[in-house]
Order: C-alpha cells, then structure tokens, then sequence
C-alpha cells in the first residue's frame, strides 16, 4: 500500500472541491479536474485527459490559478490517445500515474488500496478489472475532512446504464460483474459515479441509480455474462493507434522508463 501526497494536514473542516468534468467529442470522453483549493498551493489533477484537448485543460488549470501535480489515468484506453505524455511536457513538473497492472509506463503506479493526496483530499484507490486487466476506480475519501458525498471515477468499468465491452485487452465478464458488485456497489448509495465515457448526453449517476436501473449490472452474472457475449461490436477505429501510444503515456517516442 502506499500514498503519493503534497504536504497533508488534517483539515478540520470539510475540504471545498474545485470540480470540472470536460468533455472530448470525438471519443465521447469525459476528462475530469480536481483540485483542493484552500490548500497554499492549490495542488490538482486531471483524470484520463485527452492529447486533443490538452491544451483547454491546461488552459483551465492556468485560469483557476491551480498548480496541477497529477495526470493520472483510469487504464490503457483504446478509444483516444491519452494526454498525459503531453502534459508532461508542457507541464514538467506533472507526474503521471497508471495502475501498476496496465504494463504501462508512467512516473507513479498505483495498487489496490493506493491514496493520491492532493493537498488535503485524497483519491482511494480500487482495482475493478474486466474491461481491460489494469483498470481502477479512483474514489474520493470517506471520513469527515473529504467531500461529502463521495465520487467515485470508475473509467469504463462502470459507464451510466452501461459498461465498457469486454472482449480485448484482456477483458473478462466475469471479472467485470465481480470488480463492479465488490468495489464499486459496496459504496455508499448516494455516491456519485462519473464515468470515462457516455453517448446519450448523460455526465452523471449515483451507485444507488446504477444498481437499480443498469441494464446489464443490475442482472445476475450469468445473465449478465450472456449480454457481453451478445453485444457484436465492431473492432474500435482507434485501437491499433491508440493502445501502443498509452502503454507509454501517448508519447510513442519516449525511450525513458517513466513517461
């Protein structure tokens, strides 16, 4: 287990949220931004940041007087190429973090049970494989100094009335349905899950909603076994492009370890 911070302190109040969710057409992909605002020196994050749109995130961060520290993705998508690699080299001093199942490079893994501090508020860490073998669900953390309710970004292990396919990148039905029942259902009701992608317009949803109402996830595993095999989807356009370049954080040119 470990924790990546900058300077925690026990905050005795709840600690306010910068909160942004950004939007990636093309891929349909949700980039989110958070922040600690009443933290010195504003530490933030972006989770899974698109290369197309770097520069409106960063442009953000920048507008919020935020100094960004984490570019942090939810796992090796196969849809879009990450931003993270150019984040990095627009903004040094930005480490990125993958988990440490995805095989991917990145400056920081992390592992089941994990803390990212940033500032005052932490990130937990859950491994919900079955889409692809590296897949996590960052959740922000439980106790009286973290937002209320919590949010969980669950990538594309967990989408609104969905779920992410399960037949490439190591994918498994049957590790899906256990990851979301386990780690992701067993969360309060009330907590509020974004998800890394949606297609009809939705931006957010709660785990209460989703166990009553997901049309696949709400079934039982055989059932829902039975659906993933069915789906007959097309082979995704950005796979052969965007795989390789995330396994070294969308910079098929770096040669260093850490990217």
């Amino acid at each position: 287990m470990g924790s990546y911070s900058t300077t925690s302190s026990s905050a005795q109040n709840c600690p306010k949220l910068v909160f942004r969710q950004l939007f990636e057409k093309e891929s349909s992909t949700y980039t989110y931004l958070l922040a600690d605002p009443s933290h010195p020196q504003k530490p933030a994050l972006l989770i899974d940041p698109v290369d197309k749109t770097a520069d409106r995130d960063l442009a953000l961060v920048k507008e919020l007087d935020l100094k960004l520290i984490y570019a942090i993705n939810t796992h090796v998508h196969a849809d879009h190429v990450t931003g993270s690699g150019l984040i990095k080299t627009k903004f040094p001093g930005v480490k990125s973090i993958i988990s440490k199942a995805s095989n991917a490079k990145a400056d920081l893994f992390v592992e089941p049970g994990d803390k990212i501090y940033f500032g005052d508020i932490f990130l937990e860490v859950r491994a919900t494989p079955g889409h692809t073998l590296g897949c996590v669900t960052y959740v922000t953390g439980d106790g009286p100094n973290q937002p209320q309710p919590r949010m969980a970004f669950t990538g594309d292990a967990l989408l609104i009335r969905g779920c992410g396919r399960t037949d490439f990148q190591g994918g498994s039905s049957d590790k899906l349905y256990d990851s979301v029942h386990s780690q992701i259902f067993t969360l309060p009701k009330d907590t509020l899950l974004y998800p890394a992608h949606d297609y009809k317009g939705f931006t957010v949803s709660t785990v209460g909603e989703e166990m009553l109402y997901n049309p696949r996830l709400s079934k039982d595993k055989e059932t829902f076994k039975n659906i993933m095999q069915n789906l007959n989807l097309s082979y995704p356009k950005m796979m052969d492009v965007a795989v390789p370049a995330n396994m070294v954080c969308g910079l098929q040119e770096t040669k260093s370890e850490a990217c």
